[in-house]
Parts: C-alpha cells; structure tokens; sequence
C-alpha cells in the first residue's frame, strides 16, 4: 500500500511538472530599430465589400428612411467603426458581381432604376439602389479611397471607359453632363481601378493569353482625366496559377499596369471541405493556420516571376481577396457566405497581415474579404444590431503600421506542431511611424503555451513602454454574438517593460500582443 501511494505521489510531481513545461516557453528576438528602409503602405490594410449577401444591404446601407439610425442611408454605427480602424481602401463593386455589373443601371433616381437578379449570390434581387454615387459618397464620408472593379467578363470596352470618364472628368462631356444631372457637379477622385476580376473563373472563364488581350485592350480607354491619375490593376491569378502572372508579365507592357491581383482564401482542409466557423477542434484551429501561412509561399513564388520581368517592383502585388472561408451558417441562404467569427480568425489575419509586412517591397495592397456579414467579416449586423467581431480589433491593433516604416525583426521561438507540420511559435513584426514611435505586433499561435518572449532592442533609444495591447480570450472558438459582444475584444496588457535594453513581455496562449516602445 505504501508502495502504491508513493507512485501515486511520483505521477501526481510528474504531471504536475509536464503541465508546468505545457504552461510557459521562452523565445527571445532581435530588432534593428535603425536598419528599417522599407515603408508598409497602408493600403494593405485594405477592405472589400460585394453585392454579396448582407454586405451592402442592412451591412452598409439602409437607406434614409431607416428606422436604423443613419447618415444619409450609411449604417451610424458601421460608419463610426470603420472609421476607428482608418480604412484606407474599399474595394467594391466585386468579386464575381463585378463582371455582371453593368454601372449605369445604379445611377440616376432610385426608384427608377432598373432590377437584377444577382446571379452569383443567392439568386436574389438587386434593386441597384446602391450604386456609384452612394459607394462614392460612402469613401468621402469614411474618409477612404475607393478601389473599383470594371466589368471585363460582360461588359464592353465603351462600357468601362464611359465609367472612368463619368466619375473623374472635370469638364464638358456627355458623361461629365450626365454626373452633373444626377446632382454630382464635381468629379471624384478614383485611383485604384481593377481592369476585370477572376477572369480566369467568374469574369469569363479566360485563358492567360486571352485575359493579357483583353486586359491590353480594355485598359488602353481606362483614362486619366485632368489631375486624377489612375493605378491599373491587372486581374491576376488564383492561388498558385503561376503561369497566369508569367503570362501577363510577359505579355502586358509594364506601362499598362501598376498592380496584379492575387487571390487566396485559407479553408481548414481544401475547397470542398472548408469546415466549420465555430464548434472546431485543435486540429481545425491547426490546419486554418498551416494552411494559412502559405500565403508567404505564394507571395514569394508570384513576386519570383514579378522580379524577372520587373526587378524595380514598379508593379505591385495586389492581393485584393483574402481570408478564412468556412461553410455558410446553418439556417442562412447558402449564397450569402455569412459565418461567424472567432479567436481563430483574428490569430489568422494577425499572422497574414505580418506576412505582408515581410513582403511590403511588392505588397503594396491588400483587402480582406469582407467588410460585413460575409466571409471573414470585421462587423456583423442583425437588424439595428452591430457586433465588431475579433478580426475587427486585430484591424485596430495594427493600424500603428499604417504607412510606417518596417523595422528588421528576427524571432526565435518553439515549434507549434502537429504530427510532421510544424509552425512557429510566434508570427511577429515591427515598424517605426513617423513620429519615431516603434511598435512591435506579436501572435502567439500556440493555443495551449504561455511564452515569455524578450527582445533585444538595438539602434534604439527606447527605454520605456507607452502602452501595450492584447487580444485573446478562454477558448480558440471564443466569438462575439448579439446578446455577448465582447467576449473577444482587446484589452490593456500590463507587465511589459523594458530593462537594459531588453524588451519583455509575457504572450498569452492564443493571443495578439502589441507593444509600443518609447
């Protein structure tokens, strides 16, 4: 019996022990805060919102007479938010609806204007009460700048050249006449403009050569009026179709196009087993992760191909679809893809956005596919109900980086892994903005492992912290609902601090940590 007892005690020191090492781990880094040459440009924190689903009606727009308290139609509480996170970009009006959009049917009285089934999504209605005036108007009041998507796949060259004339000449035209009479006298400004989306699916089902012609073609009337100048981009390619970027870098001058789109979408397993938004296991929660991270692979591999026929990187990679994409939400029309979204989601995109970091020499926009009550949405609304979901707050944390400058980050942590697939530990990165204030964004993949990470600050003067952020909750499956907003939400995270020229602070399992250094 004694015996007995004293194993008893041996296993009971023994667990205890493991569960101390499952507990905590240590990394440390290095940053350079004086090596730092290259600017993130803001854009990539970009955003996208499509006729898709509950994105632009009852997620944007309700329209004045809204009971839904309203700016001239906008959403109140959606415009407010978007504005706390200074969205640079907004891509719209597509995706797939782009290349069925036919512009001048969402012009003009509402009440007159013509209806649609929107073919791609749902098969509902669109009423096109929601058209150019309305999106511009929505940037100027966001104080963002519109990135518009022409219709190539069934749309005419007139078609598209009409639209860019109608929104940005200053003059006398029959367009510019036309904006005027529908109560717009002066132009907007629109930089960003996508010759076509998915043209090798959706927009037209495409070859790469096909697509480089027609691209030559349409983009030749996309004009610059007057002051505004306009950033092609080139609808480019699906994943890991890197024949699609070789053709196009080959066959498209360089002149032609300041941007090539890129699009991915991380699922837990493959397109057709995309998995489940919440009630995931572990392993769920691993393999959006690993599936995640391949954007560095892609990025690479398309910038390989950019390098060769561009090494001054006057082209941009654009990648304008992103994000985790799970299988519709039980009891919701199958052709609004609305999910819901987690601790796991915020994680991804912390890891995704450092990723762009890392490629911000060719990276130059990105947009997160989308805005509301779609795919993985920043902002889900029911009714006159909002809720900012946790990629939200990831949005906000990073905003620091916006137009900042990258700073040289090297991480050395434990693996993550499961079986023979492994994952750092840590995702990190780190910049310096324009009043010299440094802030280094660090994710803790590991759902289980607390990791005290210190860093060695050098080419810095930096001696104090100014604030330190952190996003996390109890479960990897934890959500904001309606009745429980902030389940998930960021939170001011004591103990960082710097000694002697090392900064420390303590990673949460599961988490999302910036930290500002003064």
């Amino acid at each position: 019996m004694r015996r007995q007892f004293s194993g008893l005690i041996l296993a009971a020191v023994s667990l205890l022990l493991a569960s101390s090492v499952f507990a905590q781990q240590k990394a440390t880094g290095v940053l350079n805060a004086d090596q730092g040459s290259v600017v993130i440009n803001k854009h990539i924190y970009g955003h996208f919102a499509e006729h898709l689903g509950r994105c632009i009606y009852g997620g944007i727009w309700v329209g004045e007479d809204s009971s839904i308290p309203n700016i001239n139609g906008y959403r109140t509480d959606v415009v407010n938010a978007l504005k706390a996170i200074q969205i640079p970009n907004l891509r719209w009006p597509g995706g797939c609806f782009a290349d069925e959009y036919h512009w001048k049917d969402g012009i003009g009285p509402r009440e007159s204007r013509p209806k649609m089934i929107n073919t791609h999504w749902g098969g509902v209605v669109e009423d096109n009460s929601f058209g150019t005036h309305e999106f511009l108007n929505f940037c100027e009041l966001l104080g963002t700048e519109p990135y518009i998507c022409g219709n190539v796949g069934s749309g005419s060259v007139e078609e598209m050249s009409k639209w860019v004339e109608y929104m940005t000449f200053d003059g006398e035209s029959p367009m510019a006449n036309l904006r005027k009479q529908n109560g717009r006298e002066k132009p907007w400004k629109v930089t960003y403009f996508g010759v076509g989306n998915e043209n090798w699916g959706c927009g037209g089902n495409m070859t790469a050569e096909t697509y480089a012609n027609e691209y030559r073609r349409y983009a030749t009337y996309v004009r610059n009026y007057g002051e505004n100048r306009v950033y092609k981009i080139a609808g480019g390619a699906n994943v890991d179709d890197y024949n699609w970027t070789e053709t196009l870098m080959r066959n498209v001058p360089h002149h032609m196009m300041r941007g090539i789109s890129l699009h991915n979408y991380t699922f837990t397993n493959s397109w057709t087993n995309k998995g489940e938004a919440t009630g995931f296991n572990e392993d769920d929660y691993f393999n959006v992760l690993f599936n995640g991270v391949r954007m560095d692979e892609l990025i690479r591999r398309h910038t390989t191909i950019m390098d060769k026929y561009d090494p001054a990187k006057r082209i941009s990679l654009v990648v304008d679809e992103w994000g985790a994409w799970y299988n519709v939400e039980k009891g919701t029309n199958p052709g609004f893809l609305y999910q819901q979204n987690t601790l796991r989601d915020a994680i991804l995109a912390g890891v995704i956005l450092n990723i762009f970091h890392d490629h911000a020499e060719r990276v130059q926009i990105a947009n997160l596919a989308q805005m509301v009550n779609v795919l993985q949405a920043i902002i889900l609304t029911e009714e006159d109900k909002m809720v900012l979901t946790p990629t939200y707050h990831v949005f906000n944390m990073y905003k620091v980086h916006q137009d900042a400058t990258r700073l040289p980050l090297t991480v050395t942590s434990h693996e993550y892994s499961k079986g023979r697939r492994k994952l750092n530990a840590i995702s990190a990165t780190a910049s310096m903005n324009k009043e010299g204030k440094i802030h280094v964004s660090l994710v803790n993949v590991d759902p289980v492992n607390e990791i005290e990470f210190s860093c060695d600050l050098r080419g810095t003067s930096a001696s104090k912290v100014g604030y330190a952020q952190v996003l996390t909750a109890k479960e990897i499956g934890s959500h904001n609902t309606f009745a429980s907003p902030e389940v998930v939400k960021l939170a001011d995270m004591k103990g960082a601090k710097i000694e002697k020229g090392i900064l420390k602070v303590k990673l949460p399992a599961k988490s999302l940590v910036t930290v500002q250094l003064n």
